[in-house]
């Protein structure tokens, strides 16, 4: 009963922690593209990337807390 809880705790921090930094890549690209809007197909791209990391690390952080229950 209390692994479950705390690994639902672990699955939703490493589901905030994936929100907050695909928050802080995207306002940071935006900063980007704001102050070069010529480079905004870079960094857009760069934003995905790295976006799909962050992504990926959270899903695999998820999916331990998961299986550790």
């Amino acid at each position: 009963m209390i692994t479950g809880s705390i690994a639902a705790i672990g699955a939703g921090l490493a589901a905030i922690g994936a929100g907050v930094g695909i928050g802080k890549i995207g306002s940071s690209a935006m900063e980007g593209i704001a102050r070069q809007p010529e480079a905004a197909s870079k960094i857009q791209t760069a934003m995905l990337i790295a976006a799909a990391f962050v992504e990926a690390v959270a899903l695999f952080a998820v999916v331990v807390a998961l299986i550790a229950n």
